[in-house]
């Protein structure tokens, strides 16, 4: 048990009579269980998906009460895991955190060693959740993206390009020497997404009113979609041969209304992101390259 310290504070969510009501609150220290750690939270950041979970959304929490924050970075505070000490600087996002597991937005966070990353020692804990789940998302979508697709091959899309992920997208792109166009379809962000390193800016109503045909002249070498929908569908049927399209989210539709022709013509690579559950050794590279490069 924590010190001499009896409570923590959290912001805790419960279920009154169908009515989701959230508060700060006095929570109790408690043993450690087998493979958890305790983490002395230090910054944390709000997303989407807290807002869904604070207010009673099923598919993302279904036991109340409940703390949200899907991010936390902070130092161990006791450790019944071989790979943590006491003292040293974590990451923890994703997976279940913040959903169905106690997350960031306390004082303390009680959660399994397996959720939990070193934080890269050129990074600082504000840093990591500047980054966040968004930074997070978009290193993974930019690292698939890179395995196959170098940045002499041509212009590389980002759809979404004003959000979380695409913002983000767009200026890890840049930095590593792509050519990027950035879909948005806010006017007014224009030189937000130039500053970002956008060469160029589509509006999405004009990739939405691309023609509904199969096929459609190639424009790009690749793409991060971060919205779905006919978003998604148009610039894959305008991708270049052998191009690779990454697909990480669908706030415009979760539907795809294709041929295959893309796939079978043009041998087009279409890559899901699922950032809640990517593999601990694939996220520690996300990790460590946001930090390095």
């Amino acid at each position: 048990m924590k010190g001499n310290n009896k409570t923590f504070r959290a912001y805790r969510v419960e279920n009154i009579n169908d009515q989701f009501v959230g508060e700060v609150k006095e929570l109790k220290f408690r043993a450690l269980e087998n493979n958890e750690v305790l983490i002395k939270i230090h910054f944390s950041s709000l997303n989407y998906k807290d807002a869904l979970s604070a207010s009673g959304n099923k598919g993302v929490t279904r036991n109340f009460p409940h703390t949200p924050g899907i991010d936390a970075v902070g130092v161990i505070e006791e450790s019944n895991n071989d790979e943590f000490n006491v003292g040293e600087e974590v990451i923890v996002t994703s997976y279940d955190l913040g959903m169905n597991t106690d997350g960031g937005f306390a004082e303390y966070v009680y959660v399994p060693g397996d959720l939990v990353v070193k934080l890269p020692t050129k990074m600082s804990m504000k840093e990591a959740m500047i980054i966040g789940t968004a930074g997070l998302t978009a290193g993974m979508s930019v690292l698939r993206l890179s395995e196959f697709i170098q940045p002499d091959a041509g212009k590389i899309v980002v759809s979404g390009a004003t959000g979380g992920v695409g913002a983000l997208s767009v200026a890890l792109l840049s930095c590593l020497g792509y050519s990027v166009i950035a879909i948005s379809g806010k006017e007014t962000e224009q030189d937000y997404l130039y500053a970002l390193g956008a060469k160029e800016i589509m509006s999405r109503k004009e990739v939405e009113d691309f023609a509904k045909k199969p096929l459609l002249k190639p424009l790009f070498a690749g793409a991060i979609d971060t919205v779905g929908g006919v978003i998604l569908e148009n610039i894959i049927k305008s991708t270049n041969s052998l191009g690779v399209v990454t697909s990480c989210g669908n706030v415009a539709s979760p539907k795809l209304e294709l041929t295959v022709f893309p796939f079978i013509l043009r041998g087009i690579n279409l890559i899901g992101i699922d950032s809640q559950n990517y593999p601990m050794k694939y996220r520690k590279e996300v990790w460590r390259k946001l930090s390095d490069e």
